[in-house]
This record gives structure tokens, C-alpha cells and sequence, in this order.
């Protein structure tokens, strides 16, 4: 998590051991990151200013393609992933652009969508992820970075992300809790898996290079049906509500915190996962090679 501003390491009350940086302090993360041996990360924004057009979103000198250019530069061998969506940008803290009478207008937030992503595929992204979840995104982005000369640039579809209540303590982290209403109109209803396959193929369709399933805990099932449905990278994100109850309880006694993080990250890849997002990568890491 990617702050504007100097001097910052802001830490995430929800989420013990997460912090928000500002660029000048994100080489404290990122050092770790690196001798852990971890690959890749992904790479949130938090601008000083929100507006109803999500303009920090695309902005080329904006905190998270400032923040790219920085880490690429420092750790050209990082895979830096960039997410791609409005939330943390909007003044509603939605994923798209909102009408006067609150409905999300899917079509109008396409264009956006894909101008943030050719910002951070300029600013040195390696691969671009969109987690907005509206209809025809992927396709748009393609053709967006196509165009734009990025065609060896992978999308990481957030392809199967469900409405989920897992999702709150990445909320305080990324300041993007929706002003009103839910997200349920473009996020996934929990009950229907169904639907998530068809969601899956049609990103597929439209371009994805990989896909992720998000939560993961709760959506094993999810994981293991796409697995062996489609040949393509899987990715299990271990969302902020799944590392805060693991951290809770172990500040509590209640478990030992070592073995519950492996086995849950154990579990995903049983089910399926190729790569996992995790915030606790790093512990993980370290752990994994004592």
C-alpha cells in the first residue's frame, strides 16, 4: 500500500504488521520483500486527492505510477503487478463511475479502466490486474495496451471475486470503502459458483493470461472447479479478513500462528493455486526456509 505523501509508515490498525508507505519509505517493505526471495508483489495506490472521475487513477505522475517507476528502478528483477480499479480513487469508493442516482455505469467506467492501465504499464508494471469486476474490462484493456504498444503486458483477471465480507480490514488499508450502498451489484454473489466459471471463461475469452479466485479460505471449492476446468495460471488471493483472524487469534493464544499460516497456504495450493497473494508472504518465506 502506496501513499502519497513523505516520510509515511502508516500502520493498518485491522491488519498487524501491514503498513502504508510513502515512496521515500516503501525500500523498508521492499527489502524484505527481496531477501525473502518473494517474486512479485502487487501494488496498491493511495492518492492525496479523490474525485468522481477517478482522475488519480490514470494520472501519469500519479502515487502508484510513481511508486512503480521507483521500485522498478531500485529492483528491476521484482515483478511489480498493478492493480487496476477506481476504488481507492473515486470519491464514492466505487469500483466504477456512479451516476446522480447511484447506479454504477459499466460502459462509461471502461475508458478509465483502461487508461490506468496503460499508465502503469508505462510507468514499468510488468503485468496489470483488474479486480473492478465489470462486464467486458479485459477486453477493453487489451485492446487498450495493444494500441498502446504494451502487447507482451499479461492481464491477472481478478476473474471469480465474490461480494465477500472477507474483504474489510484491505478496506481501512486502501481507504476505498464504498460511501454507500455494497458492491454487490458487480461482485460475485457468495452462493452461486456457477457463475464464476461463466465469469472466468468470458475473461478468458476477452484475453485474461491468468485469473484469480478471491477470498480463498471460504472458496476452496472455487479453485479446485476452475482448476480443473481451464489450463491457465490460477491464483488464490489470501484476502485481508483471512490474515487478520489468523492474527487475532494468535495475539490471543487461541493458535500457533506458524502452523495455521502453512497449513492454510498448504490448503490453496492443494486446491489448486499456482501462486498465492498473501500478506503474509514474507513470515511465510521465512518460515518455509528455517
Amino acid at each position: 500500500f502506496v501513499v502519497a505523501g513523505r516520510d509515511k509508515k502508516i500502520p493498518v490498525s485491522s491488519m498487524p504488521g501491514v503498513f502504508q508507505y510513502s515512496i521515500d519509505r516503501i525500500d523498508e517493505e521492499i527489502d524484505e520483500v527481496a531477501s525473502a526471495g518473494i517474486p512479485a508483489i502487487l501494488i496498491f495506490g493511495i492518492p492525496d486527492h479523490k474525485d468522481d472521475k477517478a482522475t488519480g487513477a490514470y494520472d501519469e505522475h500519479g502515487v502508484t505510477q510513481e511508486a512503480i517507476r521507483h521500485i522498478k528502478d531500485k529492483y528491476p528483477d521484482l515483478i511489480v503487478i498493478a492493480d487496476v480499479c477506481l476504488c481507492e480513487y473515486t470519491s464514492t469508493g466505487h469500483c466504477g463511475m456512479v451516476d446522480d442516482k447511484g447506479h454504477i455505469l459499466n460502459d462509461e467506467t471502461l475508458p478509465l479502466l483502461t487508461a490506468t492501465a496503460e499508465s502503469m504499464a508505462r510507468a514499468g508494471a510488468d503485468i496489470v490486474a483488474p479486480s473492478d469486476m465489470m462486464d467486458g474490462r479485459v477486453a477493453a484493456i487489451r485492446e487498450g495496451l495493444d494500441a498502446a504498444g504494451f502487447e507482451l503486458t499479461p492481464i491477472l483477471a481478478y476473474s471469480a471475486k465474490f461480494a465477500s465480507a472477507y474483504y474489510g480490514p484491505f478496506r481501512d488499508a486502501a481507504e476505498s470503502a464504498p460511501k454507500f450502498g455494497d458492491r454487490k451489484t458487480y461482485q460475485m454473489d457468495p452462493a452461486n459458483g456457477r457463475e464464476a466459471m461463466r465469469e472466468i471463461a468470458d475473461d478468458l475469452d476477452e484475453g485474461a493470461d491468468m485469473i484469480i479466485i478471491k477470498p480463498a479460505m471460504a472458496y476452496l471449492d472455487i479453485c479446485k472447479e476452475a482448476r480443473l476446468r481451464f489450463n491457465v495460471p490460477l491464483i488464490a488471493y489470501n484476502v485481508s479478513g483471512e490474515y487478520a483472524m489468523i492474527k487475532a487469534a494468535a495475539a490471543n493464544g487461541w493458535i500457533d500462528e506458524k502452523r495455521i499460516t502453512l497449513e492454510t497456504l498448504t490448503g490453496m495450493k492443494r486446491a489448486g493455486a499456482d501462486r498465492i497473494i498473501t500478506y503474509h508472504a514474507i513470515e511465510a518465506a521465512h518460515w518455509l526456509q528455517d
